[in-house]
């Protein structure tokens, strides 16, 4: 199913059980994990080198990257810029190298003191995850219009 466009329905079909066996592992909510796909890479239909959450490569990514354009808030304006980001073979490797950069990265430490979907958005925002300073919000309401917290259930 990847590159096709889906419906949000047939995304979280798609990559809901993995979310959920990161989750028995990494303790990163599934909810959390979906919504957050979802937002960065409108539903899987904007995720260049299968990546689905927008994780660029700094100096410590050793792996592949696609270079894209990129709007980030800086100062409080809205700018484009062109940005390295990682790139990966599948969603699924994707998915356990996101777990494992929230996990290896210490600004995110906080964020594992929430078991749910919506704590674990707001502390990765405060941390600094993305420059939108409504991205906690847009996590919560995607969580919540799509009943995500229902993957951290099972």
């Amino acid at each position: 199913m990847e590159g096709d466009l889906l419906t949000p329905q047939d995304f979280i079909a798609a990559i809901g059980p993995a979310a959920q066996a990161s989750a028995a592992k990494t303790s990163v909510p599934a909810s959390f994990t979906v919504a957050q796909a979802a937002l960065e890479s409108g539903w899987g239909s904007h995720a260049p080198g299968n990546n689905l959450f927008g994780i660029k490569a700094d100096h410590s990514w050793a792996g592949d990257i696609t270079t894209q354009m990129t709007r980030e808030c800086i100062a409080g304006h809205w700018i484009v810029i062109e940005a390295q980001f990682r790139a990966y073979p599948d969603w699924q490797g994707c998915m356990d190298d996101h777990a494992e950069f929230l996990h290896a990265n210490p600004r995110y430490v906080g964020a594992f003191k929430h078991a749910d979907g919506e704590g674990f958005a707001r502390a990765v925002a405060a941390a600094g995850y993305a420059t939108d300073p409504a991205y906690a919000q847009k996590l919560i309401a995607t969580m919540r219009a799509h009943k995500l917290s229902a993957l951290d259930a099972s």
